[in-house]
């Protein structure tokens, strides 16, 4: 798909907005068509390529072409991800952070959090920049992660790790700038268009608690503490706490944030928190099938990684049969928090929770 956008004016544009706008009072008494986000400049000249895809006539759960979709919106994504890291000095870090930002990947928590906001009557320019911050802080993780200090992985999507290119110091710094860039891009660059200063207050917040002590590293602390350990001494409960915050807390945040943005209420947005709670333990359920039944070359990461360190993972914890019971039975109930939304709408979001517990066969 070709998408006809000048991204250097679009972003020159939003950044000298910016500059001028650094403050939150002059920001909010900015005419309306003044505050744009570069994700609205982006999507509004696309538009015609935008709308969401739906079942065939009036029965939502006909054929639905999920990676079609997938692809298209993470197009969107990847367009906004390069338009907001150009390459500028020091330029060793700059290249750090492009590296492992715009190296491909699903782009699921992005397209999660667009979803969602659709999903509740939003657009999706109004959830795009907070849709990349989510995935900035991803990445973030993600290059933490490699280190030799915690996972110690030579493969990331089918390339070296960032540590591998740039050296470690260098990576940890790409990581943290990630991390800041991603609250940057959410606030500053944030549409004011369509949404109320406290509902951006309550994603940013979401955001912030999914990815600290109570969340993202609260699991890859105890993950790091559980390497080793003998799986006849730990439960499932145990195992649930590590991926509940390692994995799907950002997930849920994802999609959270798109139903805040969105306009969701109280009772949608609850019921998107227990969707994404489902997909982000069904996601890790079958990370850790993949990692024992999948080659290094079909993962775009080292095999069984995990297996030699020693982790703890669904299959060391129930066998492989179960795990895969148990991804299924977390569609499902991924699914049921759906009923009740516009069918049409909800499809993505259905077909996602398909795409992936089908992944592992």
């Amino acid at each position: 798909m070709t998408i006809y956008i000048d991204l250097s004016s679009s972003f020159l544009f939003i950044q000298s907005r910016v500059r001028r706008y650094n403050s939150i009072s002059s920001v909010n008494n900015l005419p309306k068509r003044t505050v744009l986000s570069l994700s609205s400049a982006l999507t509004s000249q696309g538009d015609k390529h935008m709308t969401p895809l739906k079942g065939k006539g009036n029965d939502p759960n006909s054929a639905f072409e999920f990676k079609s979709y997938m692809i298209r919106k993470a197009e969107f994504v990847n367009a906004t991800l390069d338009v907001s890291v150009p390459l500028s000095k020091p330029l060793t870090i700059q290249e750090a952070v492009r590296y492992s930002l715009l190296a491909g990947g699903k782009r699921v928590r992005p397209l999660l959090c667009i979803a969602a906001c659709e999903l509740v009557g939003g657009h999706e320019a109004t959830a795009m920049s907070s849709a990349c911050a989510v995935e900035m802080i991803h990445t973030s993780s993600l290059v933490h992660d490699d280190l030799p200090c915690m996972d110690n992985a030579d493969l990331r999507r089918g390339k070296p790790t960032n540590h591998k290119v740039f050296g470690e110091n260098m990576a940890v710094l790409a990581g943290d700038a990630l991390f800041a860039l991603a609250f940057e891009h959410m606030t500053a660059l944030s549409s004011a268009l369509v949404v109320s200063p406290e509902r951006k207050i309550c994603a940013v917040i979401e955001l912030a608690k999914a990815i600290g002590t109570k969340g993202l590293v609260a699991g890859q602390v105890i993950d790091l503490c559980s390497e080793g350990l003998d799986p006849n001494d730990v439960g499932l409960e145990h195992l649930e706490f590590i991926h509940l915050h390692k994995t799907a807390a950002l997930l849920e945040a994802a999609a959270v944030v798109g139903a805040i943005l969105g306009g969701g209420t109280e009772e949608e947005i609850e019921k998107l928190r227990k969707y994404a709670r489902c997909i982000g333990l069904m996601f890790q359920v079958v990370d850790d099938i993949l990692d024992v039944t999948k080659s290094t070359d079909e993962l775009g990461k080292s095999a069984i990684n995990d297996v030699i360190a020693g982790k703890l993972t669904y299959p060391r914890l129930i066998g492989l049969e179960k795990s895969r019971e148990l991804a299924k039975k977390l569609s499902k109930e991924a699914e049921e928090q759906l009923l009740g939304f516009d069918p049409n709408k909800a499809v993505p979001l259905v077909a996602l929770a398909s795409y992936i517990v089908g992944s592992h066969s």
